[in-house]
């Protein structure tokens, strides 16, 4: 299993002869190496309803016929948008040919904001992402806040990386990041969300410096490991 970072939240995996991306924020998204249209995904991962997580996936999905899997009510909206979607919700879990995605619980916000007519279109719970595939567990985050729950999500589950928000602001700073690495006890920690707005800039190795020795990696744009 291929696993890489794209910035701000993006994550590609790339495992049974599939390409998985989870929240495409690609156009707007100056973190990113990726361009929207060079972009050949099967399926699209989405974590909430916010613009700088759903980001592509429609025009994505449409050019790729790939299978989006999104929280109920966010599921419902793309699939109005003429996107094929599978509708899920927090504590589910379902297998699909390439693995298994359950959703986990997220404090946060969703909603899709249609800045030009002003319009805030609710889109449910959001989730965080815990996806496996060949004997391997990742676990994406998405946007949140720290709750003691991660602990119990770190005792039923191996995690083999994790991907935690570190901005602050809208999520999770790095102290209470650092907090959650310890509860989840993924053997990798990767930091994402910071940077790609000036109210979310951190230094990602100063986080790592607060995980157990040996668990934080910071991934660069780009870049990918191999689990």
């Amino acid at each position: 299993m291929k696993v890489s970072y794209h910035g701000h939240s993006v994550v590609l995996i790339e495992v049974n002869d599939k390409k998985i991306i989870i929240d495409p924020f690609i156009t707007g998204n100056g973190e990113t190496d990726l361009k929207a249209d060079d972009l050949s995904v099967d399926v699209i991962l989405l974590t909430h309803g916010h613009n700088d997580h759903v980001g592509d996936t429609v025009d994505l999905a449409k050019r790729n016929d790939a299978l989006v899997v999104a929280p109920f009510e966010l599921a419902t909206y793309l699939g109005w948008q003429g996107v094929t979607a599978h509708p899920m919700h927090i504590g589910g879990a379902h297998e699909f040919d390439f693995g298994k995605v359950k959703l986990t619980q997220a404090f946060h916000g969703s909603a899709y904001v249609v800045e030009e007519e002003k319009q805030i279109i609710y889109t449910g719970m959001p989730s965080g992402i815990l996806f496996s595939a060949e004997g391997k567990t990742i676990f994406h985050a998405g946007d949140t806040a720290l709750f003691s729950d991660m602990k119990l999500i770190g005792e039923r589950n191996e995690i083999d990386i994790a991907f935690l928000p570190i901005g602050d602001n809208f999520t999770m700073g790095p102290e209470d990041a650092s907090l959650a690495a310890n509860w989840l006890q993924a053997k990798t920690v990767v930091p994402i969300h910071y940077n790609t707005f000036p109210v979310i800039e951190q230094d990602p190795e100063s986080f790592v410096k607060l995980l157990a020795e040996g668990q934080g990696k910071v991934i660069a744009v780009g870049q990918s490991i191999e689990l």
